[in-house]
């Protein structure tokens, strides 16, 4: 590509897939559905968050969506389930659905590496807590998110109940899931949903040179800093104090920290690869 973009085959249309400068961009791209979630996105869409998770050649993720959408969650449409699909059990839907959740938002969260989700418009249901479950999230000023499921007389899915209290506080989240109000990003910016809002028309070169700092910035650092940010969620102080004190020290040792030494005495960008 005349980008310097590798394409990589994602088996479906529908989600799209491009490695440039070591960031992984990964497009959802159902413009006739708000790139809700489909059994050909889905499938495709946890093939390459653990694919790119998992490749050495891959600094970061970059999850997107085509036009002027994220992904407005589940096909509402086709809730109604299909009437010449065989019966599945209570036991058996919950098997699925736990597995579904486990290897996309779960997979998603466990990525060591930085993952950042750019917002062109909507992020709904699932597809928001697709938003959450990055580190970092960078949206234009058109998007809008809401949580969606009360509107359906649904309780929530993909780890939203977590990600909405630990990012906005359970009062919030509490509000967001029972109103399933159509929040602007400047108010999501104000609650800690979005990091960062941007016009339109500058979203994905914004949030590609984010990603592509952090793509070229110290892997190891990064990985080590989402152990420690993670285990602040759930861990005493005095855990998490001597959990830093060991990646610290671990971290002075490594090849990448003494290369940010050098160039930072020799007043120079530093070059981790």
């Amino acid at each position: 590509m005349t980008d310097g973009s590798i394409s990589v085959d994602t088996g479906t249309d529908e989600l799209l897939c491009a490695i440039r400068d070591r960031v992984a961009v990964i497009t959802l791209n159902r413009l006739e559905a708000r790139n809700s979630l489909s059994d050909h996105l889905t499938p495709a869409l946890r093939r390459m968050i653990k694919q790119n998770g998992d490749d050495p050649e891959v600094g970061a993720l970059l999850i997107t969506g085509a036009g002027t959408a994220f992904c407005s969650g589940g096909d509402v449409k086709g809730m109604g389930g299909n009437a010449a699909a065989p019966a599945m059990s209570f036991s058996d839907k919950v098997a699925r659905l736990r597995e579904r959740q486990r290897t996309l938002t779960g997979v998603l969260v466990s990525v060591r590496k930085p993952t950042i989700a750019a917002l062109p418009g909507p992020a709904a249901g699932a597809g928001l807590a697709i938003a959450l479950a990055c580190d970092l999230r960078i949206a234009a000023e058109s998007t809008i998110m809401t949580t969606g499921y009360a509107r359906i007389a649904l309780t929530g899915d993909y780890g939203i109940s977590w990600l909405l209290t630990r990012l906005a506080g359970t009062a919030r989240a509490r509000e967001l899931m029972f109103l399933s109000e159509r929040i602007s990003a400047r108010r999501c910016e104000a609650l800690g949903l979005i990091n960062r809002v941007v016009p339109d028309s500058e979203l994905q070169s914004e949030a590609f040179e984010m990603a592509r700092a952090l793509a070229n910035g110290p892997a190891s650092a990064y990985a080590s800093m989402k152990d420690n940010l993670d285990l602040a969620l759930s861990a005493a102080f005095l855990t998490s104090l001597d959990q830093e004190a060991e990646r610290m020290v671990l971290a002075a040792g490594t090849a990448q920290h003494a290369e940010a030494v050098r160039a930072f005495i020799e007043k120079r960008p530093p070059t981790y690869r």
